[in-house]
């Protein structure tokens, strides 16, 4: 899901010249700096983020917010192991078969230290990360779930202050309130009946999906944020496939007990869950601070409730609006310190990126 960059400190910048892939993944105020080399333009611009990165954030939380229902209803009919290989094998290929029309054969090109790159990102991020949350999903309900997932700010944060990198105080703060809304949230659906393993799964889930995010931001991945996605989401629906069959989902199983609704649901997964949302969050861990981009998991349980309420007639409590109004207290608060900072780390990865890419001659 990424193509995330190398985050090191900045060194000076010098005049490239510039693939076209690059230039095109790059927001436009980025590959303007990128291809002056200068770096003139970054303190004027080192606080604002484009209107892409924001539209991205938009998809993130919206889609991703709804999976969590499509996971629930896939596997009502489909084990949950293999539904994920099916999910991400097959929006692989047609993520990978996109790029080969438009690029040709070089926009799929990557040195073996890329590739390694990105299969590790991708077994954490979907096979670790989404394969243990569709197999939680088929004992813990679809909010819940949601509400869980949300610890994964928790574990970003940490791992970045871990990493040499100090959060704001403010960050924290947005991190802090944003969890306190969410156990205000999660306190009444916490006290009914769940199975313990479903929970512990997925609390593995967060733990593995911000070690690929925080891995995706440090480790040299391919250039084309595309062609990065597909060979992530090749290996984590390999990862997946390997572990349904070690498990032995695929005994037992007969295509016609699948129900319609199932084949829905899947097919939403893999062209917006996977296809729109998964390549969206690939741009932001290396177009946007790792904090900013970290917001999507407080706003998704919101988006769940709410889905729950519209689709299954779920009651929306006082508990759930307090700590829905609370969650997005702690996101705005990322988010304004986020657009706000005059650190350079989203400016400046972008920027090393590209100037990674161009030195790449391998990629023609």
């Amino acid at each position: 899901m990424t193509a995330p960059v190398e985050r090191g400190p900045a060194g000076s910048a010098t005049a490239r010249p510039v693939p076209a892939d690059a230039r095109a993944d790059a927001p436009a105020d980025v590959r303007a700096d990128a291809s002056d080399g200068t770096g003139k333009a970054d303190g004027a611009a080192a606080g604002r983020l484009g209107a892409g990165v924001w539209t991205a954030l938009v998809v993130v939380y919206v889609v991703w917010g709804s999976t969590y229902l499509a996971i629930r209803i896939v596997v009502e009919t489909m084990p949950s192991f293999l539904s994920a290989a099916a999910r991400f094998l097959t929006a692989g290929l047609l993520l990978a078969g996109f790029v080969a029309v438009r690029h040709g054969r070089a926009g799929l090109r990557v040195d073996l230290p890329q590739l390694g790159s990105a299969a590790l990102v991708g077994l954490l991020l979907l096979t670790g990360g989404n394969g243990l949350v569709v197999l939680g999903e088929t004992s813990v309900p679809s909010g819940l779930a949601a509400l869980l997932v949300a610890a994964v700010p928790l574990w970003m944060v940490l791992l970045t202050a871990a990493g040499g990198e100090r959060p704001k105080r403010a960050e924290l703060a947005g991190v802090l309130l944003g969890l306190v809304g969410l156990a205000v949230l999660s306190a009444p659906a916490i006290g009914g009946s769940t199975t313990p393993a479903g929970v512990v799964a997925i609390i593995c889930a967060t733990l593995t999906w911000a070690s690929g995010s925080f891995a995706g931001k440090r480790i040299r991945m391919p250039g084309n944020v595309f062609a990065s996605s597909a060979y992530q989401m090749l290996a984590g629906g390999l990862g997946n496939l390997l572990i349904g069959l070690a498990r032995g989902e695929q005994h037992g199983l007969r295509p016609g007990d699948v129900s319609t609704r199932s084949w829905l649901a899947l097919a939403f997964l893999v062209v917006f869950g996977s296809l729109v949302a998964f390549t969206a969050y690939a741009w932001l861990l290396r177009a946007a601070p790792l904090t900013l981009v970290a917001t999507y998991a407080y706003v998704n349980p919101v988006v769940a409730v709410l889905l729950g309420w519209l689709v299954l007639a779920e009651p929306l409590t006082g508990p759930t609006l307090l700590g829905g109004a609370v969650v997005v207290a702690g996101v705005c608060l990322v988010v304004s310190v986020s657009r706000g900072s005059g650190r350079p780390s989203a400016r400046q990865a972008v920027r090393e990126s590209v100037r990674d890419s161009a030195g790449e001659s391998a990629r023609g």
